[in-house]
């Protein structure tokens, strides 16, 4: 069955692999995000994938996104929110309130509003598929990083009460929780990280890697791996599930 697929922050990225890897398989993708350049590049090299240029965290750029979707290939039937934004830093009592409600607004709120104008027609033809980006971080825990959390934590609860709300009408919600990804997001924090420490990259990068069991990173095709999965016929059953693609993330000691 052919999906008309939305991705959320598609331009670059996992969000970028996630929607060529739809694209390959045959179903029609339109994405968005904020970055203007990256965006026009990957539409560039992906002539079978469309675009819009738009902040989810605004519903009217949102009702622009779906209006353009609808015009070229109908529904969306599958929606992937992967676009966030890592918020503030800092201590609890000294967060910036303007960048702690953007990081709600973008996170939490720009889900609701991609999830909004896609479920009425999800529910008229009785199918739909949903998968939110939380963050493996829900579990371990990021200090300085509340604004983050948090954020992906209410992810966690809007996920769960629409599987439950929405699986009458045979719409799956589900969300997906990547541990420390080989990008160049990541990339950047090790090495900022050996900037200000004055230690090598390679020993930064094994601090970070032995709280994953599996002593390694999660690459971009891996999740869009389990995004299709969870898209597919194959999990037509699995909804209100909070899947963890980390290798493992430990707690902390």
């Amino acid at each position: 069955m052919t999906e008309n697929v939305l991705v959320t922050g598609g331009a670059d990225s996992v969000g970028r692999v996630i929607a060529e890897a739809f694209a390959a398989r045959g179903d029609k993708v339109h994405v968005c995000d904020v970055n203007a350049a990256a965006l026009a590049h990957m539409l560039a090299a992906n002539p079978a994938i469309r675009g819009t240029l738009a902040n989810v965290g605004d519903q009217a750029e949102v009702a622009r996104v779906f209006a353009e979707a609808k015009l070229w290939m109908g529904d969306v039937s599958v929606v992937v929110n992967n676009v966030g934004i890592g918020g503030p830093r800092g201590a609890l009592e000294e967060i910036d309130l303007r960048e702690w409600q953007e990081t709600l607004d973008v996170n939490v709120n720009g889900m609701l509003y991609c999830m909004r104008h896609a479920i009425p027609a999800m529910k008229q033809k009785r199918h739909g598929v949903i998968v939110n980006f939380s963050t493996g971080s829900t579990r371990t825990r990021l200090p300085l990083r509340t604004a983050y959390v948090v954020s992906k934590f209410a992810v966690e609860g809007l996920t769960l009460n629409a599987a439950r709300e929405l699986g009458p009408f045979n719409i799956r919600c589900n969300a997906l929780l990547p541990g420390a990804i080989n990008n160049a997001r990541m990339k950047k924090i090790v090495s900022d990280k050996a900037a200000e420490t004055g230690q090598p990259v390679a020993e930064v990068m094994n601090e970070f890697l032995k709280y994953i069991s599996m002593r390694t990173m999660v690459e971009p095709s891996e999740i869009a791996d389990m995004v299709l999965f969870l898209a597919s016929d194959a999990a037509r059953k699995v909804t209100g599930e909070l899947v963890s693609v980390s290798g493992n993330v430990e707690w902390e000691t």
